[in-house]
């Protein structure tokens, strides 16, 4: 191993108590003042990696090595005091307090007793310069937007003193513009001394920021390359262990009548504040119709009013002429809508039940599931056996739980669900969240061949990349309004696409008219 390296893991090993082997023999060189990138599928063990280097996990053997020194570091205070410091996916600030406050939580500036708040904010601004990270020191957290959010999580990690800044999956929810302001504040970073720790599985990033890369699978390193050296579909075959296409082949379509009609539908939360405002759209067969927008700008919202988990105030929604709007889940259902949940833990899947019961959870009561109110266990069976082989989902058989799954078995497992109940419509929510490259490539074939068959689709998606790569048109979500519906053409770029994102372009009522 290289000199210079300031960080080494040395035969990583984590067992946990369930047996599950997160990491197997893993070794790692970071080198001074590099961005050293981290890929590798969901459930590869970067982010069980990143926690034992942060303090937040022990090994269960190995040893780490910081500036040539054998290391033990048990918990994030050690790390911080080490010099490492780690922005996670889910940010870790106070919503009720400022920026400023955030950055020194536990290590404000006193006068005498007292907190001076001047020292604070003025330290705030200081760091804010050197690092080309634009932050405003005396707004609330939850009243900024989540690139700033993520700025304050490094600025933290920096005021205490961080020389390693570890990023986990830190453009999961930017903008493209948001992204490439993080990108230029890293290479800051870096021209200032400080090493980043860059994991993420998007491979068009990795190429553009860092210096070399570390590609893990199944939970061991596969090898680390120089970023110059290497391309996306390399990179793409030592994570996958396979040739990985990552085209979708999409015949062109015309769409056909509208299936979804929504007009002027709006949603107010508990405090009375209108989350969805008006909106107003169609879905026609054959399209998918993809929504784009930050997340947290009504688009969870629409789709839990959609599919009849929440209750709209006002507006109309029909498929095919008949209303959907406050029925409840398995009204929608019955009228062909089916929908892949964002969070598929909590409204996708029954944890402990088997695989074969998941298949049928929104259809158990009917044929050929049920006969004179008794469940057809054969019927429930078969149906596993063929979905379980159509999907691919890696398992033992249909009577596993499918809480033993993967994350990305789980998926292909909703996936199969909602395909084969004959939809007329499909809502899809973040459909390849978590999941791996081939189970990707996989599921957008999937979506695709349903809209060329005739479906209606509406898909929900962070990841702006995967929108533009599947819908046909796309409309775009800010504070709850719909700011834009744009054709998807070759000339449709991410940063215009940006721009109504952020907000800052928005079409006339004409313009939406014309293309609603």
């Amino acid at each position: 191993m290289a000199h210079s390296s300031i960080l080494e893991a040395h035969s990583i090993v984590k067992v946990y108590p369930n047996g599950t082997r997160a990491n197997n023999n893993v070794s790692l060189a970071i080198d001074k003042g590099e961005i050293h990138a981290i890929v590798g599928e969901n459930g590869a063990g970067k982010s069980t990696l990143m926690k034992i280097l942060y303090g937040l996990e022990q090994p269960t053997s190995g040893q780490i090595v910081l500036r040539g020194q054998p290391t033990v570091i048990d918990n994030p205070h050690k790390a911080i005091d080490l010099g490492i410091g780690m922005v996670h996916q889910n940010f870790m600030l106070v919503d009720s307090f400022t920026v400023a406050e955030n950055i020194a939580l536990g290590r404000e500036p006193k006068r005498g007793i007292v907190v001076d708040r001047q020292k604070a904010i003025q330290d705030t601004q200081n760091l804010s310069k050197t690092y080309g990270l634009v932050v405003e020191p005396t707004a609330k957290i939850e009243a900024i937007p989540v690139g700033m959010r993520q700025r304050v999580e490094i600025l933290k990690a920096l005021y205490r003193g961080a020389e390693i800044l570890i990023l986990d999956e830190p453009t999961a929810v930017l903008t493209p513009k948001e992204t490439n302001d993080l990108f230029a504040a890293i290479r800051n970073l870096v021209a200032e001394g400080k090493t980043v720790i860059f994991i993420t599985h998007k491979l068009r990033e990795v190429m553009e920021i860092s210096d070399r890369v570390t590609v893990m699978r199944a939970a061991q390193t596969v090898g680390t390359v120089n970023t110059k050296d290497t391309s996306i579909p390399e990179l793409a075959r030592m994570m996958v262990g396979r040739e990985v296409f990552m085209v979708v082949d999409k015949p062109p379509v015309t769409h056909g009548k509208p299936t979804l009609e929504v007009r002027d539908l709006t949603y107010a939360n508990e405090a009375g504040r209108a989350v969805v405002h008006h909106v107003s759209f169609n879905v026609y067969e054959s399209e998918i119709l993809g929504i784009a927008g930050v997340e947290g700008n009504g688009q969870t919202e629409l789709v839990e009013v959609l599919t009849g988990l929440r209750n709209a105030t006002a507006g109309s929604a029909t498929i095919d002429g008949t209303s959907i709007l406050n029925q409840g889940p398995r009204k929608v259902r019955e009228s062909h809508i089916t929908h892949i949940p964002e969070d598929r833990l909590t409204n996708g899947v029954s944890r402990d039940t088997s695989i074969a019961d998941n298949l049928i959870i929104d259809r158990y009561y009917r044929p050929p599931f049920a006969r004179g109110g008794l469940l057809n266990l054969d019927a429930i069976q078969q149906n596993g056996v063929k979905l379980i082989q159509e999907f691919g989902i890696l398992a033992r058989n249909g009577d596993q739980p499918i809480g033993s799954l993967s994350g990305g078995n789980m998926q292909k497992v909703i996936v199969a669900r909602e395909f084969s109940s004959s939809p007329r419509m499909l809502i899809a929510a973040q459909p390849t969240r978590g999941v791996d490259i081939g189970a990707i490539e996989f599921i957008h074939q999937q979506l695709v061949n349903k809209r060329t068959e005739g479906l209606a689709i509406l898909l929900i998606s962070a990841d702006l990349q995967e929108v533009m790569k599947l819908a046909d048109r796309i409309m775009v979500m800010y504070n709850g309004e719909v700011v834009a519906i744009l054709p998807n053409t070759p000339d449709l770029t991410e940063e215009k696409l940006g721009l109504y994102m952020l907000g800052a372009h928005k079409q006339t009522h004409e313009e939406m008219e014309a293309s609603r």
